[in-house]
């Protein structure tokens, strides 16, 4: 089993740390490859590493320029008349990424690719699931589901959903080789991007699922959305086991709000009720897996170093 945990002292340490590892992984894959693949997260805990790394980059520290990227989700259903108009809304994974990552770097990636969740009208969506229930079934054990299309499905809005945005978006990390480094966060729940608690690992690829209602509700109450009706209520995600078949990924995570699901992802056997649990299966065939969290998100797992240190795990405290 290969995971290292790193406890730092706050956001910006543990941005700190962090950037300098995934600095020097970049400059380690691209002195063998002509590109390096990276996969990215949204949210808070990752936006001050975005930052360093944009710095270190327009410092020569490394080539950005080599550097193709996957993000793991996206939403269904941003407000706005068209795929155009909810790409541009503040709120859209698309917007987030040119904000706190792509607009600071002064040479551009290869290339950027962020699930094409904005393509999807939400409404017809909607309506072709009601009208088409022969099409489709659902997968997961809470509120939050997986919508699994059909190979035999009628409607062709949800057959372009299936082959156009899901498949092609598989597909496409395929064609680059896969992904060297992802970077996650956590969930309030141990989810991973949209992967929700309870929504299987096996054949989690990409994934059209049904938001959980405690993640449309905490849309608004974290400021995202003024109210539920303006919340999306699907997304297109990358699954738990395509996110853990990049080569290393390196998982963030700050704050009182992570501390039960981060120690419940490692000091518990594997569960799709804890989608980052799968951490341990990925690390068991061969994965390297690194934490770089702060001191209150690691508080179990600190308590805990015994059991870390029977399964293997290191941990490190840095002051």
């Amino acid at each position: 089993m290969t995971i290292k945990v790193i406890i730092t002292k706050d956001f910006d340490h543990m941005s700190e740390i962090a950037a300098g590892i995934v600095k020097d992984i970049i400059v380690q894959t691209l002195k063998d490859k002509k590109e390096f693949v990276f996969g990215l997260a949204t949210g808070n805990s990752p936006t001050g590493m975005y930052k360093r790394l944009a710095r270190m980059a327009n410092s020569g520290e490394f080539d950005s320029g080599r550097i193709s990227s996957f993000n793991l989700d996206e939403y269904v259903g941003l407000p706005g008349e068209n795929a155009q108009q909810r790409a541009l809304h503040p709120e859209s994974y698309s917007f987030f990424m040119i904000q706190e990552f792509f607009g600071f770097l002064n040479k551009k990636f290869i290339d950027t690719s962020v699930p094409w969740g904005c393509l999807i009208d939400q409404k017809k969506l909607i309506k072709e699931l009601e009208e088409n229930p022969d099409d489709w079934n659902e997968l997961g054990t809470d509120k939050g589901k997986s919508i699994v299309i059909r190979d035999n499905a009628k409607s062709e809005y949800l057959v372009w959903i299936r082959d156009t945005v899901i498949k092609a978006y598989i597909q496409k990390i395929e064609k680059a080789g896969g992904i060297d480094l992802h970077i996650i966060g956590v969930g309030g729940r141990g989810h991973v991007a949209f992967h929700e608690s309870g929504i299987p690992f096996e054949g989690s690829n990409v994934l059209l699922v049904k938001l959980d209602d405690n993640t449309v509700e905490n849309a608004v109450v974290d400021g995202h959305f003024a109210k539920k009706e303006d919340s999306p209520l699907y997304a297109i995600s990358m699954g738990a086991e395509l996110v853990y078949k990049a080569k290393t990924i390196v998982l963030l995570a700050n704050g009182e709000r992570k501390t039960g699901p981060v120690g419940e992802s490692l000091l518990n056997d594997p569960t799709p009720d804890v989608p980052i649990s799968y951490g341990q299966i990925y690390s068991e065939k061969g994965g390297n897996l690194i934490y770089v969290i702060d001191k209150l998100a690691g508080k179990e797992l600190l308590e805990n170093k015994d059991i870390l240190k029977q399964k293997s795990i290191e941990i490190e405290v840095l002051d």
